[in-house]
Parts: structure tokens; sequence; C-alpha cells
């Protein structure tokens, strides 16, 4: 295809204040003959999103915060960008039929409900939100399977996995037991807090959580990094991607975050996917696929790396680890449950309500508390989310023994 027949996406960012989102737009205006911006979301950042729809004059922009909606519109003046609000505007420029691509980078379990409105209409999706999978998982690729949407994920790692394992062309994975597969092998850092003292983890403080010693992400996206909360969610996610059981996934710690995630063939062969820490790269291989196309990241320079270290991690210092491979295996709500944990003790924490240390013991004790039950619809994921939501938030105040 010739520059002249580029067929120009339009592309709705959900979390386009975020750090995948700003990076999303970064790639998008380096090619401005491949995309234009249809819709913009965020929650409540109304000064950032208004910046980005006076530079980018999008068809609608939402602000998830109706209050925060009424001050974007505004603001925005003889704008001709639409402005909505609530989940609803979050649906609407998800599934809007004049959308080609969806980034859904929306953190937490706020974005599920608008990415299963994005694949149920068919669209390209981009997944950045892990959480979609992680509580929704066989609703969530069943509708992919239905609606004949092509899903992409952006996470680091699964998206080094993707490019390792074999796909159709139209990004379907082959039958992995046919293709000679024996495991995948999902890394992370370590977070910033690897080699400190367990003892001195209770006096961590929400700044020191969330410097993260490779990548810039938000500050929950960073305390799941420090916790390694997320390569539990990780795991999950790519359980239902690949349709792998948990034990056929390992996790290693890899401090430089030069080997995003590695997949071994049964003829001894490994592939591996590298990079520097960059979320420029997984974005635009997501947004050109089956293309590639230039991301302003710098080639990675292994001579100055010099040397890539993996090592097991360590369960007793980071017990989310073991929490996440108990919730895989035991399947249906325990995953909503982990996840809904989780988000209520890292809001906690970063409040001040909450030690870092007493994370992972609020997650295990809801998820011990809570029943496991069977979701076989949308509404029932978001009824057990909301059940551990205020099981979370009553551990939280009464702080009994956490």
């Amino acid at each position: 295809m010739t520059e002249s027949q580029q067929v120009i996406q339009s592309v709705t960012i959900l979390g386009s204040t975020g750090s995948i989102g700003v990076n999303t737009l970064d790639v998008i205006a380096a090619h401005p003959d491949r995309y234009k911006i249809f819709g913009l979301s965020a929650n409540n950042n109304v000064d950032l999103l208004k910046k980005q729809c006076l530079e980018l004059k999008p068809v609608y922009a939402v602000m998830y915060d109706k209050v925060a909606a009424k001050q974007l519109k505004k603001d925005l003046g003889n704008c001709d960008t639409k402005v909505l609000a609530g989940l609803e505007g979050l649906e609407t420029i998800a599934s809007h039929e004049n959308v080609d691509c969806v980034m859904a980078a929306i953190v937490g379990g706020i974005g599920l409900a608008p990415t299963f409105a994005a694949v149920r209409s068919g669209k390209k999706v981009l997944l950045a939100n892990k959480e979609a999978l992680v509580m929704a998982g066989n609703l969530f690729m069943q509708a992919v399977a239905d609606s004949g949407s092509v899903l992409l994920p952006i996470d680091s790692e699964h998206n080094a996995m993707f490019q390792c394992l074999p796909t159709t062309a139209e990004g379907k994975f082959l039958n992995l037991e046919n293709e000679g597969f024996s495991k995948i092998v999902l890394t992370g850092s370590g977070g910033p807090f690897l080699k400190v003292s367990q003892e001195s983890l209770a006096d961590v403080t929400p700044d020191e959580a969330c410097a993260h010693p490779n990548w810039q992400m938000g500050r929950k996206i960073s305390v799941d990094s420090a916790t390694m909360v997320n390569k539990a969610l990780e795991l999950i996610e790519a359980c239902y991607l690949f349709k792998l059981d948990e034990s056929a996934i390992e996790i290693m710690i890899h401090p430089q975050s030069v080997v995003h995630s590695m997949v071994y063939y049964r003829d001894g062969s490994v592939l591996a996917q590298l990079g520097n820490p960059d979320m420029r790269t997984p974005i635009s291989y997501g947004l050109a696929w089956p293309e590639r196309i230039h991301a302003g990241v710098s080639e990675l320079d292994l001579l100055n790396v010099s040397r890539l270290d993996f090592m097991a991690p360590d369960e007793s210092r980071f017990p989310c680890l073991k929490l996440g491979r108990e919730a895989a295996r035991t399947g249906d709500s325990a995953p909503v449950i982990l996840n809904a944990a989780n988000e209520l003790a890292v809001a906690a924490f970063l409040s001040g309500a909450l030690r870092f240390d007493q994370i992972p013991a609020i997650i295990d004790a809801v998820l011990q508390k809570q029943p496991v039950t069977k979701t076989g619809s949308l509404d029932e994921v978001l009824e057990e989310d909301r059940k551990a939501r205020e099981l979370g938030a009553d551990l939280i105040e009464l702080n009994t023994g956490f």
C-alpha cells in the first residue's frame, strides 16, 4: 500500500491523560497520515484533557466524573468537541460506528465496561487495561470471538508474548500444543524494594513505592509493581489471552527490564522480545499491527546494558504472587475478588490509611472471607467486585490485625 493509499484509522483513547494515553498520543502525533483522534477520556484531570482537546479537536471528550465534565465543557468554550460524562459516555466513544481502534488504558475495574463495549462492537482493541481480563476473562474472550474484534495486548509482557507466539494473519493464536509450546516466562523488575529488608517495608511511603527503577507509570500501577501484584494480575491475564493453565507460566525477576517475556518450545528454542523499557514500543506495535512503525524509542544498546540478570521471586517477600496463582487456579470469581481487594488496598495505602506491608494481608483476608461464585454475566462480575470492595473497606476500617 502506497502512502497515498494509506487508510487513516479513527482512534479512541480511554484514559488519555494517564501514562499509556499520553504515550499513545505521542506515537500518533508522529504519524498523522495514519491516525486521527475520535474520542478522548479522563477521570477528573480537567486541565490536561482540556489541553488535549484544544490541540487535537476530537469529536468527543468524556470525563468519568460528572462534575469534572461540567467544568471541561465550560473551559472548552466554543470548541467543537462534544463533552460527555460517566460510564455511558465512555461506552459511547468506545463503541461508536466511526471508531476503528480503541486504546483501552483506563486503570482498574472502572475500565471493564467500556472495554467490553469496544469488543462487542467489533473494534480493534489495544488492551492496556489488564483488569478487564482478570475480572471477566471467559466472558471477554467469548465476546472477542463472537464479534470478530481484533484484540492486541499492550502490557509490555503480553505484547512480548504475542510477538513470540504463533498466530494467524488475523492475530488469532494457533493451538500451542500443536506448535511445540512448552512454557511462558513472565518477567518483572522486582520494583523499588527488591533488595531492601522486609522489616523496613512497614515504613515505606507512597512516594517511595511509586519510584519505579525502570518505568514511568501512574501511582496505582507503580504500587502494584512494588508489591508484584502486577505479576499476579498479568499471570491471570495471560491464562485467558493464550488459553493456558497457570502452571504453564513461570515468573522471573529481571531487574534490567530489557527482556519483556520469553516463550519456551519443546525443541529447546527460547524466543524472547527485548527492548528498552518504553511503553511506546508495544503501543506502536498494537497501533500498526501487522506492520511496524517508528515509535520514537531509542535503539537498545546491549553493550551498554552489559548484563541481563534473572532470579526466582521470593514469595515471602512478594506474597501477592502466591495469592495470584491461587486465584488463577480457583477461577470463577476469585480473580475478581483479588483485583477488587488490591485496588481498594492500594488506594488506602496511597491515602495514608494503610501501611505498604498491609496490602497483601488485606487481599488475602478478602479472598478468605468472600465466597467464590460462578460469574456468567457482566452484571454478576460487577456485583462480586462491589462486594469485595465493601468487605475490604470494612476490614481496613476495623484494622484488626493488619
